[in-house]
This record gives structure tokens, C-alpha cells and sequence, in this order.
């Protein structure tokens, strides 16, 4: 479901791969006040030392700050994180408003269709839970980039994955109806001429069962031919790094990435007792998974409330004017939640059909973590003195490949060159401008709201524009 932030407006490791280094326990759940601290006051530089850069204009973050709480006084959002860091310095960090404000009462299945304002489906807490600056987040389509592609870059540095080779090298039933062109590099810039987005639950509940239905289904598109940005493609490519890794995503990236960077709060969160299992995706025949080099701990909330249930997914499947069709029987499947989702990944092809944890969606994490990883990209592959990947793997996934894409990140027109930025449909976006050393970590929990009456989720694009409005430096004096 996390498609529609762009929407209008198995495993045997191959041989020779080195072992990573080796993690240290990570802390899950930092105390408060650590966290806190983290988010108000400047850090030192852990990473290189920074070119001089122009100065930051400090009326723009203010600007940022009061364009965040503007938006929660209004309550056109319940609540938000923004977290803004230059040369890896923090100048601002800030919660605003509140973790979760509505409850689920009598839900909004078909209430927008019908025009039912919210206030009949939702129910307003009594007592809102506060925002913090360690709330943990539902990233939805930031697990592309902070999940999925980092793993991928991972794999490339070691030569282990090949951007242009054919899918089916590394999955080698992935063929069919044109799909023996698709790559790895197809799958990072949206133009493997999959769909943007299917129901993948009403016929899979497995990731196994997940990737077959992926596989059969008819290409959408010509393959290199447009850019369709899709979640289907993120979930094979997924599926496809862990194939090469040998592990499950979040334990590979757990052993070789979050956790020598001592990240606390990111990972993936296993769906719940009755969920379908998620061990075993693309195992041979016969074969267990093997199990994880490091078993990741769950992320410790406290969590931001995303939405009641569905419902836009929902609308999506059942109406057909809504802007996206589905050729099956929408009567088919009855497995709609019906409460509202806290610590639980609102993607419904996340959750029901893997287990929680794909390559398009169900990364929690902390606007602080965020901020790391975003760090370790402006700092061309290196962070706390340590090297993870090389400048020039960095260079390759950063560079605009056309369409406003990168590898995997997407390329903004309108700031400095080289900039690079994603949006999750929770409401979730961050942004790096190595230009001007500048990470900017915006999260919100825009679906806590429920949907409005045309059947929508707050539109954060306003939002999202004053916040960039940071990337504008003063002139050099």
C-alpha cells in the first residue's frame, strides 16, 4: 500500500561473500532522556570532517519549526518529529503534538465512499498519547530505501550482486512474459514494468506464495521502457537480497549496517500470533531457512498510531473509481483489521502476506536512526571512523538515473544538485542535500486522523515543501 505516496500527486548463500563485522549487542529502547538529549542538543562530528559550507540560514529552520507546529496546532496531523541535522551537527530536534489522538470506534470501511465524516468512525482519546522524540515510527516506503536499498548497496560493495544482470541470476524461476530482461537496476528505478500495486493477501499467505503470485502476474509496463513506481518490483527485490545475503533483510542489515552503527530503535516488527509466518520466503524445496547470523531484538516502542485498520486499501479494492482496479473478486478476502495499528505495520501486503517484513514496507525506527543513516550517505559511505561502503558505490546509487530517480532514492528537481529524498505513506519523509551536509528527518502519523471524507489521508506536500525550504543557504561572506 505504500505505492501511493507517488500515486497522484529461499535463501542459500553464495559462496565467497566475507562475514560481516561483528555487531555489538544493540541497546534496544535508549532511556528517554538519552534520546531526548539527542534530539535538542548539538552532536559532535563523528563523521569526516566537513568541507566550509555556506552558513544555514537559521530563519529557515525556524521557519521549518513553525511550519511542523502549525500544522499540529491545526491538527491537519496529530503529531511530529523533525529533526534536522548540518555536518552532522543537529540544529534542531523537536515532538510535536501527540503519539496517537483517535481510536478505532466504528471504523471507516466504506465510510468515504459514502461520504461518512470521520468523527462517526473515530473516536478522539480522552487522554492522547504525547509525542517524544523516541517514538518509534512506521516508515512504510522509507523500508525501500533505509532497508531495501541500503542492503543492495551492501551487496554490490562486496560483488556479490550485479545491477545488470538478469533477475532470474539470483532467482532463477523469475521468468516469463518479458521478465527475463528485468535487473536489479530496473527494480531500484521503478521501470521493471511491474504493477504499481496489487492486493497481494487475496491470493498469498506466505512471502513464498507472495513471490509466486508476483512472478505469474503479466507485466504492466514494458520493461526499461517508463517509470511506474512500484511496490511489487521493491518486494522482489527484497526477496531478491536475501537470496544473495544467505538471511532474512533485517537480519542481514542488523549484522552489517544497524547495528555496528549502534542504531537502537530500526528494525522489523514480526506480525502478531495467527499472522503468517515469514521464515521460509524463497527457501529451496525442502529446505529450512537457515537461521539468522544475529537474531535482531523487536524494536521497543513507545510507537506512533498510524491508521484504523485499512480503509484505504479498502476503497482501493472495492471501488473502482477510487483510481486503482483490481480484477478479481473484492469479496474474496474478509481479513480487514479492525483496530487501529500501533507497533504494527499498516501495509496490508507487509502484514498479511509477509509476516511483516518485506522489501517495500514494515521498518520501524526513530527519527534519530534515521538521521545516521542519512549521515552515512552524505559522508560518502563512512561514519564514526569506520567505512561501510565505498564513495563510489555511494556515487552509483545517488545519481540521478532520470525521472527524478535514483537507485532506489528519489532525485528532487527543485533543491541543490545531488540531493536525494523519500516519502512513506504513513507519513513519513526524509531528505539529504550533500551540497550542504544537511539530513532533515520529518515524521508524522498523518493516518491517525482516519481518512477524510473523499476517502483520503492528509496530504503532506505543503509540508514537505516548507521543510525542504531549509536546503537554502545564506551566500558565503
Amino acid at each position: 500500500m505504500s505505492c501511493r505516496e507517488l500515486l497522484p500527486s529461499i535463501v542459500a548463500p553464495r559462496a565467497g561473500r566475507p562475514s560481516g563485522p561483528a555487531s555489538p549487542t544493540r541497546a534496544r529502547g535508549l532511556p528517554a532522556l538519552l534520546l531526548v538529549a539527542a534530539l535538542v542538543s548539538p552532536l559532535p562530528t563523528r563523521g569526516d570532517a566537513a568541507p566550509a559550507r555556506p552558513r544555514q540560514a537559521a530563519s529557515t529552520v525556524a521557519a521549518a519549526d513553525a511550519a511542523v507546529a502549525a500544522w499540529v496546532e491545526a491538527e491537519r496531523i496529530p503529531g511530529a518529529v523533525l529533526l534536522v541535522s548540518r555536518d552532522d551537527r543537529i540544529v534542531l530536534g523537536k515532538a510535536y503534538g501527540w503519539a496517537q489522538l483517535y481510536e478505532y470506534r466504528d471504523g471507516q470501511y466504506g465510510a468515504a465512499a459514502a461520504g461518512t465524516p470521520r468523527p462517526t468512525a473515530v473516536r478522539r482519546l480522552a487522554q492522547p498519547r504525547p509525542m517524544t522524540a523516541e517514538t518509534v515510527f512506521d516508515l512504510a516506503s522509507l523500508t525501500k530505501v533505509m532497508a531495501t536499498t541500503f542492503a543492495a548497496m551492501l551487496l554490490v560493495e562486496t560483488g556479490e550482486l550485479d545491477l545488470d544482470a538478469p533477475v532470474h541470476t539470483y532467482l532463477p524461476d523469475f521468468r516469463g512474459a518479458g521478465k527475463e530482461r528485468i535487473t536489479p537496476r530496473h527494480l531500484l528505478t521503478h521501470r521493471a514494468g511491474l504493477a504499481a500495486w496489487q492486493p497481494v493477501y487475496y491470493r498469498a499467505q506466505s512471502a513464498r506464495q507472495a513471490y509466486e503470485y508476483i512472478r505469474d502476474l503479466p507485466l504492466a509496463w514494458g520493461v526499461g521502457e517508463e517509470r511506474h513506481y512500484s511496490d511489487l518490483g521493491f518486494m522482489v527485490l527484497g526477496l531478491l537480497v536475501e537470496r544473495v545475503a544467505g538471511e532474512p533483510l533485517g537480519a542481514f542489515l542488523d549484522e552489517r549496517l544497524w547495528g555496528p552503527l549502534g542504531l537502537a530503535s530500526i528494525g522489523f516488527q514480526s506480525a502478531p500470533a495467527g499472522a503468517p509466518p515469514r521464515p521460509g520466503a524463497l527457501d529451496d524445496p525442502g529446505g529450512p531457512r537457515p537461521p539468522a547470523t544475529v537474531a535482531p531484538a523487536p524494536v521497543i516502542g513507545p510507537f506512533a498510531a498510524t491508521s484504523h485498520g485499512n480503509p484505504y486499501e479498502h476503497r482501493m479494492v472495492h471501488d473502482a473509481t477510487f483510481g486503482y482496479r483490481y480484477d478479481g473478486d473484492s469479496d474474496a478476502w474478509a481479513g480487514w483489521r479492525r483496530y487501529t495499528l500501533a507497533g504494527e505495520v499498516n501495509d496490508g501486503n507487509a502484514f498479511h502476506a509477509f509476516g511483516g517484513a518485506a522489501g517495500h514496507a514494515g521498518l520501524f525506527a526513530t527519527a534519530a536512526d534515521l538521521r545516521v543513516l542519512l549521515q552515512l550517505l552524505l559522508n560518502r559511505g563512512e561514519y564514526g571512523g569506520r567505512r561501510y561502503l565505498s564513495p563510489e558505490v555511494v556515487e552509483t546509487f545517488l545519481a540521478p538515473a532520470g525521472d527524478g530517480q535514483a537507485l532506489g532514492w528519489q532525485a528532487p528537481a527543485n533543491l541543490p544538485a545531488g540531493s536525494f529524498a523519500h516519502p512513506g505513506f504513513t507519513g513519513t519523509w526524509v531528505l539529504g542535500v550533500p551540497a550542504e551536509g544537511l539530513a532533515v528527518v520529518l515524521l508524522t502519523n498523518r493516518q491517525n486522523l482516519g481518512v477524510d471524507e473523499r476517502g483520503y489521508y492528509p496530504d503532506l506536500v505543503e509540508l514537505q515543501q516548507a521543510v525542504a525550504a531549509i536546503a537554502r543557504p545564506l551566500p558565503e561572506r
